[in-house]
């Protein structure tokens, strides 16, 4: 577990310009044959929660989940760990109104297209759709966030905005809040509720 976070860690540093011979000996060692790329933290925990939940060691199996910090980096992080550069596997989630960075990421990158999942807003709306309002916001009260979640819907800028759309801007209002509810959210489904896209990257890999 260790080694894949460094690996995560160097390729960090090399997309942001620093050398790629850490990341490329870690590949090596790890003996990984595919890079999940994904938006950012959340999108990671949500990936790893699913993966635990089945007794997938994504890490023994050759496989390296990465975030890049955002969907406009998918160029750069492809063109590394693709065809031009270690010559992984490709594959990840993306969100619909994204679509575009990563198709044209991807094809500067020759790596094929297919192999992406697409949410239909974001990971969080698929997840909240899944599990329903009311469940969501039975696990924020489970979580001791009850408060919190009662203080923001007396904002004026939530008032009439549908419940599905108050609770995906409250995960996204405090920092490291999406990155918790990513994965517990995960951990409250279902396994007849896990979302499609999700539910195919794993099946995939």
């Amino acid at each position: 577990m260790a080694e894949i976070g460094a690996f995560r860690d160097a390729v960090s540093g090399w997309a942001a310009g620093g050398p790629g011979g850490p990341a490329s000996d870690l590949a090596v060692r790890l003996e990984l044959r595919t890079a999940v790329l994904l938006e950012g933290l959340s999108d990671l925990a949500a990936v790893e929660a699913l993966a635990a939940r089945h007794g997938r060691d994504l890490a023994a199996e050759g496989v390296s989940v990465v975030p890049m910090g955002g969907a406009m980096n998918v160029g750069r992080y492809a063109g590394l760990l693709g065809p031009p550069g270690l010559g992984l596997r490709l594959t990840g989630l993306c969100d619909e109104g994204e679509q575009r960075f990563y198709d044209r990421g991807l094809q500067r990158a020759r790596a094929p297209r297919g192999g992406f999942f697409v949410c239909v807003r974001d990971l969080e709306d698929e997840l909240i759709r899944a599990l329903g309002t009311e469940r969501v916001e039975e696990i924020i009260r489970t979580e001791g966030d009850l408060r919190a979640w009662q203080t923001f819907l007396h904002q004026p800028a939530q008032r009439g905005r549908p419940r599905h759309q108050q609770l995906r801007r409250f995960l996204g209002t405090k920092k490291g809040r999406k990155i918790r509810y990513g994965r517990l959210l995960v951990e409250a489904l279902d396994p007849e509720q896990v979302p499609a896209p999700l539910d195919d990257l794993l099946t995939s890999l």
